[in-house]
């Protein structure tokens, strides 16, 4: 077994790697950049090894200073976890040259699998099913239009180089497919160097289900049963699930057969996962000569090859709920040239997991990356958590804004979800926005209910949530109420006092309200009534709707419920943060209460933490309200700052590549001048 692991990553999959080293006594070292100096997976450590500046190019991604960093440390292995350099073949191959263990696959398998042409090819000879499509790759359009008449439109462009969906492109019909492979090939050479692509079969509404893996260096080779992984945004998961619902048995088979058989027909060892598509829409799959192609499954669906991930997956929790396995120590075993400690007929499934992934994100705009400081964290204590941070911690804007896995556990589907929804309604992260609150709204879709999903429904959701987006601001109105309200009322402390004072208010009237407060949120104010107080609870009015809240303390967050929603809250010198169902709201608190929505500003900020990587205004330009004056890079996402109204660029008041904070002013404008 490894001695001592250098775990090259950071945030949960670090701390999750690290937890299954603790248990084993393992010894391991911890790497981290600038940005990570007191992040939480470096507790613990054998030794912490600061790679370089913040930037993941800088530190993360140096192969060159994590292999020092091992063998500097007395290392005999290193396990990648996943993203950075896991599916990177040179650093694979690095890593062994150097003497060390590569937790994962052979830089050669990984290297065969990242090229889709290459996998899509291995799987075809090894009898796996494959999309309709072209066998080789190619930037000739000829090429392309004679494969997509093939198959039959609509068809599918991929970057052969790419992953995450980056660069694919739907064609609809011919007239369209000249423009767009013209594109395509731009984009991918200048994302990945290669502008090679392929063309396949486009499946309109396919269901995502991958096969987890395992293979030793003895030749054995066998599955952990399947996932569901449909609900995904952007291509990017973001609800999993094992096993998959209403899959009909000779399609689990199937799926699974195909997996082992690919795996064994290229010599895989470690952990790996097959990615399938599963076709629920076999009458409309195009049109052309081959569009009857491909496995049936004997249950009026088709399932082909996607990809395979040579590493741990993310989603791999929910399999290490049904299965009671930690895939972390078979990874472990594996690379230390051990028998895997199962036979197929001895790994079984019980039960059913979810897991939801919690982003540091806006949901209402747009899912933009909101990093920055958590300021207080509180995770749910029924049920796995695997985070990057526990009480409070850092999201730096320079990585992936993922902070958090929810994975939760039942008897069956129903009782798992409901465990998962809860756990998404009660956990509370302040200081930073995330996609909490609308994970709780998914996981209540009658669709994900019935597990009815496909690749397109959260796309659907999404559009559907934002037409009918509830009006949440009086119940955080009345959740602020409750958190402004002292322990005891006192007309020296409390904010209860509006223009006549709740004493008076009373003796005029014994029906008036106990006190008024005003509450300021997203440019307007709305005014927050008490009218009724008892022990633990109160009753609040607001725009005319009334809420009973409760309120406890927990050290210095309050937590309650409002109607059937739960709430926690933070005090402010200025007001509140509330998060309500896994919304996060601010507050401003007053008694004057003044209505700001139409109040302008000629101050431009950044609406996050980001480094400036364009700056198209300069001093004296006429910009329009909604004109872009900078570009904000954060998350690996880049964010459009716009003029916040119409005049000219007054004063900029910072430079290409500085790294700038949330709400720092970057360009003045002067309204006065149009």
């Amino acid at each position: 077994m490894v001695k001592r692991l250098l775990i090259a990553n950071r945030g949960e999959i670090a701390r999750r790697i690290a937890r299954t080293c603790r248990r084993l006594d393992i010894e391991y070292v911890a790497v981290h950049s600038e940005a990570d100096s007191a992040a939480a997976h470096l507790d613990g450590a054998f030794e912490q090894v600061l790679l370089g500046p913040s930037p993941a190019a800088d530190s993360y991604l140096r192969a060159d200073a994590l292999i020092d960093a091992a063998l500097r440390t007395g290392c005999d292995a290193v396990h990648p976890g996943y993203g950075f350099l896991s599916e990177n073949p040179e650093f694979a191959a690095a890593v062994t040259e150097a003497g060390l263990v590569f937790v994962g696959p052979g830089s050669d398998t990984i290297a065969a699998m990242g090229d889709k042409a290459t996998a899509k090819r291995l799987m075809a000879e090894a009898g796996v099913p494959v999309l309709p499509g072209s066998a080789t790759a190619t930037e000739s359009v000829d090429e392309i239009r004679a494969g997509a008449a093939e198959i039959g439109y609509p068809v599918i462009l991929k970057p052969v180089a790419g992953g995450g969906g980056k660069g694919m492109q739907v064609i609809e019909r011919e007239s369209d497919l000249a423009p767009a492979v013209e594109a395509a090939v731009r984009l991918a050479r200048a994302n990945f160097g290669d502008g090679r692509l392929l063309v396949e079969r486009y499946l309109r509404r396919p269901r995502h289900i991958e096969v987890q893996v395992f293979g030793d260096t003895h030749g054995t080779v066998v599955h952990l049963f399947e996932r569901e992984c449909s609900l995904q945004r952007r291509h990017q998961k973001i609800v999993e699930e094992a096993p998959a619902a209403n899959l009909p048995a000779d399609l689990r088979e199937a799926l699974l057969a195909a997996a082992v058989r690919g795996a064994r027909a290229i010599g895989y060892v470690n952990a790996g996962t097959f990615e399938f598509i599963v076709d629920t829409d076999v009458a409309g799959a195009g049109t052309g000569a081959g569009a009857r192609a491909g496995a049936a499954d004997g249950s009026g669906g088709r399932f082909y090859f996607l990809e395979v991930n040579t590493r741990l997956q993310v989603e791999h929790p929910v399999t290490e709920a049904i299965t009671g396995l930690d895939l972390v120590e078979w990874q472990l075993m594996v690379a230390a040239g051990e028998q895997l400690p199962l036979a197929q007929g001895e790994i079984t499934a019980s039960g059913h997991a979810v897991e939801c992934r919690v982003y540091a994100e806006d949901p209402d705009a747009d899912f933009r990356p909101a990093p920055g400081r958590a300021l207080a964290a509180v995770w749910p204590t029924d049920l796995r958590v695997d985070a990057a941070f526990d009480g409070r911690g850092e999201v730096p804007v320079f990585y992936d804004p993922m902070i958090a896995k929810l994975i939760a556990h039942g008897p069956a589907r129903p009782a798992a979800l409901r465990q998962l929804l809860h756990a998404v309604r009660s956990t509370a992260v302040l200081g930073v926005t995330t996609n909490l609150g609308f994970l709780a709204d998914l996981l209540r879709d009658t669709r994900v209910s019935a597990g009815l999903t496909d690749t397109h429904l959260v796309d659907e959701f999404t559009a559907r949530a934002a037409r009918h987006r509830r009006d949440t601001d009086p119940v955080a109105a009345a959740c602020a109420a409750a958190i402004s309200l002292p322990a005891r009322t006192g007309p020296a402390e409390s904010p209860w006092s509006g223009s006549v004072g709740a004493f008076d208010r009373r003796l005029l009237d014994p029906r008036a309200p106990l006190g008024r407060v005003a509450c300021r949120i997203g440019g307007h104010t709305l005014e927050a009534a008490l009218l009724t107080r008892r022990a633990g609870s109160l009753t609040v009015e607001v725009a005319g709707e009334r809420f009973t809240v409760t309120r406890t303390s927990d050290g210095p967050l309050l937590r309650g419920t409002v109607g059937e929603s739960l709430w926690t809250g933070l005090r402010r010198a200025d007001g509140c943060e509330l998060v309500v169902d896994g919304r996060r709201m601010a507050l401003t608190l007053d008694v004057t209460g003044e209505d700001d929505s139409a109040a302008g500003g000629d101050a431009v900020t950044s609406p996050m933490p980001g480094t400036v990587v364009q700056l198209p205004v300069a001093v004296g330009d006429v910009v329009q309200q909604g004109d872009t004056v900078a570009i904000v890079e954060a998350m690996k996402m880049e964010n459009r700052v716009l003029a916040s109204a119409s005049g000219v660029v007054e004063e900029i008041r910072c430079a290409l590549a500085d790294i700038v904070s949330a709400d720092q002013v970057l360009v003045v404008i002067d309204t006065d001048q149009t």
